[in-house]
């Protein structure tokens, strides 16, 4: 028995066939997955073993997470070329199926292979079921073949990933085969798109566009959506937002998309992400080094519109609402000064001792916001600061929460979803630094200490009383070099976490 899904996940099908049974095309390879502790698959003929056996010993190929390698059959398979996968030590988790199939797709790609068909079972120990072991690999597969648009005049030749066929002995229920590969096509679907807005250029993506991609979305989705202008947000005392973004020509916008799953507008979810679509320090200008990077600033907001885009396409029996404050901060004779005194939606007033700090300051208006349109609890996404970067690097995003049990739900979300999460400690002493003599908060901190805990605290003066997570994704939203299931530039970390906390 053979299957395709629904259109969203047109590249994916499976069979019950055996591979002797199909005749590929040239442009196709079958993947195999091994772990180190494992012999060369057994459906393989004894030359193929052989030469796999090769590679090991001349430590081209030791299974690990992230390699991979083809190898022409010489006539010895139906297939004109194979794909060994590492997988890492026995007893592989979802994230390790992920990742080598990210490997796969990168080596397939680059080596001219379109098509792929999979031996789903080719590893005897593993820790994940088989839908488990489908779904993670549908989202490596996606994962793996997403690249960045280039802006060339010649644009590169590249090979797309055209069809991957599963292979699959479990005769599981087509029902549940069929949610898997779908569940994990709009999961990565949602983190590629989240990618392309992060990788857009700033001159390409200002407040504006912002809003209209949201409302883009509102319409194919089927989801709510409403957007401030400046003149609204200073009628309605969203002046947080207003001052970051005052001083650059591209007027800021407070940005809502509403998805309402359950008969009454109650247990809303609130995500709060930041859309600061270039980030130039404004008047605490920032080094040149490293400022191009910045067109990633809203890389929070744009996680926020790829969660949207999932919930829209799933259709989950839950309530979530997304508000993205989004502003360019630049240096200007209008724009926000090192010792101003601001006033905010929630009454309070701010010390802006840095204008670099900016990201905070429209995040407190949206988490107002998100309070006033009904959110019961909160999670923020922002790229928040760099010390996230010297406490974790750019391997797990930080978190910084006032509710222990909200934040244990979420973490174990991050564990299913691959993705790293790391809480820090919220001492009560840490809001020390954030006192003013002037305002009821300031913005940045005298000595920069715990920088990444005191700029989530800020925020979290804001949500008060209500549960409330921060991620700081400073260090996990841009990545200068390719990593596991994530490329270089703009990654949509978060994306997939938020969906399995949201969606299960």
């Amino acid at each position: 028995m053979n299957g395709w899904n629904s259109t969203d996940s047109r590249l994916f099908s499976w069979t019950y066939d055996s591979p002797e049974a199909g005749s590929p095309d040239r442009n196709e390879a079958l993947v195999y997955f091994m772990s180190q502790e494992e012999a060369p698959p057994p459906l393989l003929r004894q030359e193929l073993k052989d030469a796999i056996v090769g590679l090991s010993e001349a430590k081209v190929f030791a299974a690990g997470r992230g390699e991979a390698e083809v190898l022409p059959t010489l006539g010895f398979n139906p297939y004109p070329q194979i794909i060994i996968a590492g997988l890492g030590p026995s007893g592989a988790d979802a994230q390790a199926w992920r990742e080598a199939a990210a490997a796969a797709v990168r080596k397939a790609l680059a080596r001219g292979i379109g098509k792929l068909a999979i031996m789903t079972d080719s590893v005897g120990k593993t820790e994940s079921d088989p839908l488990t072991r489908i779904r993670a690999l549908t989202e490596g597969f996606m994962l793996g073949s997403y690249y960045r648009q280039t802006y060339k005049k010649t644009a590169p030749s590249r090979v797309l990933l055209e069809q991957v066929k599963y292979y699959v002995t479990d005769k599981a229920e087509e029902a549940k085969l069929q949610d898997a590969i779908q569940t994990g096509c709009i999961y990565a679907s949602a983190t590629n798109y989240a990618r392309d807005l992060t990788n857009t250029p700033g001159n390409a993506f200002v407040p504006e566009t912002m809003a209209s991609e949201a409302k883009r979305l509102a319409e194919a989705y089927g989801l709510e959506c409403a957007v401030l202008d400046e003149k609204q947000l200073l009628e309605q005392g969203m002046l947080g937002l207003y001052n970051v973004g005052k001083g650059s020509i591209h007027p800021p916008r407070m940005i809502v998309l509403k998805y309402q799953g359950l008969p009454e507008w109650k247990n809303v979810l609130g995500l709060v992400g930041k859309g600061v679509t270039f980030d130039t320090g404004g008047i605490s200008l920032k080094k040149a080094d490293g400022m191009d990077e910045m067109i990633s600033d809203m890389g929070g907001g744009a996680v926020l519109l790829g969660v949207m885009k999932a919930i829209g396409e799933m259709k989950p029996q839950v309530n979530v609402l997304a508000v993205i404050p989004s502003a360019e901060n630049m240096p200007s004779d209008r724009a926000l000064k090192p010792g101003d005194v601001i006033s905010t939606l929630s009454g309070k007033t701010i010390e802006v001792t840095n204008t670099d700090a900016e990201g905070r300051i429209i995040l407190a208006d949206g988490v107002t916001y998100a309070k006033q349109l009904g959110a019961g609890r909160i999670i923020d996404v922002a790229t928040l600061t760099g010390a996230v970067l010297v406490s974790l690097g750019d391997l797990a995003t930080g978190a910084v929460s006032n509710n222990d049990a909200f934040m244990k739900e979420l973490l174990q979300a991050a564990e299913r979803s691959g993705e790293r999460l790391w809480q820090l400690p919220a001492y009560p002493e840490y809001k020390e630094a954030l006192k003013s003599s002037v305002a009821d908060i300031k913005n940045s901190t005298v000595n920069r200490w715990a920088g990444a805990i005191t700029g989530g605290l800020f925020i979290g003066e804001f949500a008060e009383d209500t549960p409330w997570i921060h991620l700081d994704t400073g260090g996990t939203a841009y990545l200068l070099k390719e990593r596991g299931v994530d490329p270089e530039g703009g990654t949509g970390a978060m994306v997939r976490t938020l969906l399995h906390y949201i969606v299960h």
